[in-house]
């Protein structure tokens, strides 16, 4: 059972991080086979998202100046997208951080523009923790 709850946030961070993965297929399929209780479900994997997230963050703030090397994770014209809706909305836009394609730059940015980590994490949190409620009620109605 712990396994299980282990491999949940492993999924969640990786998908929350640079790299290309989901964590909904596991969330779902963990859900749908009784055996775990949402409650934990939904603060394992807004853990494990919001850590990934950290990462990202992380990336901006200590290891920009390696942005034109081409291991760097993301593209010019994705941090340029990011840093101009952040700088539209702000922080607040940190609360869309879940959202696929714009989430990981906008975390990425985050970091780049120093925001306090405390900011982040609230934000980023509040945002996934939303989504993954979300995810969770839609397939307990079915």
């Amino acid at each position: 059972m712990s396994e299980g709850y282990a491999a949940l946030f492993l999924s969640a961070f990786l998908a929350a991080s640079i790299l290309p993965f989901s964590s909904e297929a596991l969330l779902g399929g963990m859900m749908v086979s009784d055996r775990f209780d949402q409650v934990w479900l939904l603060v394992v994997a807004s853990t494990g998202n919001t850590l990934g997230a950290v990462v990202n963050w992380a990336l901006g703030r200590f290891f920009i100046r390696f942005r034109d090397h081409r291991w760097f994770p993301v593209k010019e014209a994705e941090l340029e997208r990011a840093t101009n809706g952040f700088n539209r909305y702000g922080s607040w836009s940190l609360l869309l951080a879940w959202v696929p394609v714009v989430g990981d730059p906008l975390t990425l940015v985050a970091g780049i523009l120093r925001v306090p980590l405390m900011t982040f994490l609230v934000l980023v949190a509040i945002g996934k923790t939303v989504r993954y409620a979300a995810v969770i009620g839609i397939i307990d109605l079915f």
